[in-house]
């Protein structure tokens, strides 16, 4: 997946160079040079820390916010579309109140660590609407939630992982223990172990988790020990941590000529990180290592809730839940074989008909 390159104008008159992040932070204002003027239909994103080029949550929520802005002729900036980027916590309840004052209708806060900010805010400001991604506000009018039936596609990704391991040991890496992350981690294990059950096959699934959602060092050393007690497919549920994950598995991968039946493989999470698996192999040809991606449609959550607050149709006070109806969400087909991937497909299909049960939580 392609990075993003903006450009912000900030209040000081300083202009960033494409291609560097944005931090917004307390006191600046907004490019006002928009010829916006439906500002009912106005909309803010409010990244979570790792920022709107995380190749994961932000990323998608912001795409989905691009393409209603170009659905409503909006452009970006004052009465149109924007994002606000996060490098810590403390720049939550700035970066907010930085997209009430600029006018924006609606705002989205991406990621579960935004609840208090979100709920605090929307208390506030009875007359702009709030988002909160991945967690449940109640009790509040003027706020939306946003949820996705992860354990589907990651059902999914178990199934696939199970049908393309060459050790018959896969792995899970999760970011920080919760009901969100919960969701993965289930879903996988329970995709892994039903197919292993079909094939006749014992199949490992190593599990451990960070501890953060930004540690790629830390998930470095958790994929290298993994990968040393013979495990072949990893995914991963850990936010930008997962970056560490992926340049482990080029490790591995960099020492092996391009056929070998030796390769690893990434699962990826949220959004397509097929970018990220990109390598070459000891005899210089190129390849990948992702897999798949079990898609998270932050995108489409906020294309919808967005379109919906346009019409004047705002889902306040409700929880809205994606799954894999519509691509709430999905897999990516990736580097899976044509037989894997229509036995995902199969699963899919039960999934959606009620025959397959995909708990949301991990046994214990």
């Amino acid at each position: 997946m392609k990075k993003f390159k903006f450009k912000q104008v900030l209040a000081t008159g300083t202009v960033l160079a494409a291609g560097i992040a944005l931090t917004a932070c307390s006191g600046a204002k907004q490019n006002g040079g928009s010829s916006n003027k439906k500002s009912s239909a106005s909309v803010a994103l409010i990244t979570d820390i790792a920022g709107v080029d995380d190749h994961s949550f932000n990323q998608s929520g912001w795409e989905g916010m691009v393409a209603y802005g170009k659905s409503q002729g909006l452009k970006r900036g004052t009465n149109g579309y924007q994002y606000f980027e996060s490098s810590s916590a403390s720049d939550f309840t700035p970066n907010i109140n930085q997209a009430v004052a600029a006018g924006y209708k609606t705002i989205f806060g991406v990621g579960y660590s935004l609840k208090g900010a979100i709920a605090s805010a929307a208390k506030k400001h009875t007359d702009k609407n709030f988002v909160i991604i991945d967690d449940v506000i109640k009790g509040q009018k003027n706020v939306a939630s946003a949820n996705f039936k992860s354990q589907d596609a990651s059902y999914m990704a178990g199934v696939v992982a199970a049908r393309t391991t060459k050790t018959n040991v896969v792995g899970f890496i999760g970011g920080v223990h919760g009901d969100i992350v919960d969701l993965f981690d289930a879903g996988f294990a329970k995709g892994v172990q039903d197919t292993a059950k079909k094939m006749g096959k014992k199949i490992t699934v190593l599990n451990q988790y960070v501890g953060s959602f930004t540690a790629a060092d830390k998930e470095k050393s958790i994929a290298k020990a993994m990968f040393a007690k013979k495990a072949d497919v990893i995914f991963h549920a850990s936010g930008s941590a997962g970056q560490g994950l992926f340049s482990e598995a080029k490790s591995v991968n960099q020492e092996l000529t391009a056929n070998s039946s030796k390769k690893v493989w990434v699962i990826g999470v949220d959004s397509d990180q097929s970018s990220l698996g990109k390598y070459k192999s000891k005899d210089g040809k190129k390849s990948n290592l992702c897999l798949t991606s079990v898609m998270t449609g932050v995108n489409v959550a906020v294309k919808d809730i967005a379109t919906k607050a346009a019409k004047g149709k705002f889902p306040g006070g409700k929880q809205l839940v994606y799954g894999l109806k519509h691509n709430g969400v999905y897999l990516t087909r990736g580097y899976v074989q044509a037989s894997v991937w229509k036995q995902a497909q199969t699963a899919r299909s039960q999934i959606l008909a009620r025959k397959v049960s995909v708990p949301s939580h991990p046994s214990k």
